[in-house]
């Protein structure tokens, strides 16, 4: 009985919408997917780990660091690359000093009004 509660809970949207969309594209294609479903898959897992496993190679630099075979390009890039690594890193020390600015002229605005406040209670 939990097999068929587990069964009826993989046709969610998104494996509804792939269905129409697959039978759209391609007859096949639609039963191909209707297939995975009621065999053991759910669309909705294929699509979480398709994102991690695309997530997990631009953390690791493997989608854009791999060599062209033209090692001029491949220097100019890997060039370009660490400078803008070098000017986000500068950005990002820019934007935290302008949020502790903000952040310290909020709490003196405050600090002034507490203290007009209790100057006139």
């Amino acid at each position: 009985m939990t097999t068929i509660a587990r069964r009826k809970g993989r046709w969610t949207p998104l494996g509804v919408a792939a269905v129409v969309l697959g039978f759209m594209a391609w007859w096949p294609l639609g039963l191909a997917v209707v297939a995975y479903i009621m065999w053991g898959g759910s669309i909705d897992e294929l699509a979480q780990k398709s994102l991690e496993e695309l997530k997990g190679a631009f953390k690791s630099g493997t989608a854009t660091r791999g060599t062209t075979g033209n090692a001029a390009f491949d220097a100019y890039r890997e060039e370009t690359l660490r400078r803008l690594e070098e000017e986000r890193a500068e950005f990002d020390a820019f934007v935290v000093k302008l949020r502790e600015a903000r952040d310290r002229s909020e709490f003196e605005a405050f600090m002034a009004e507490r203290k007009k406040e209790l100057g006139r209670g």
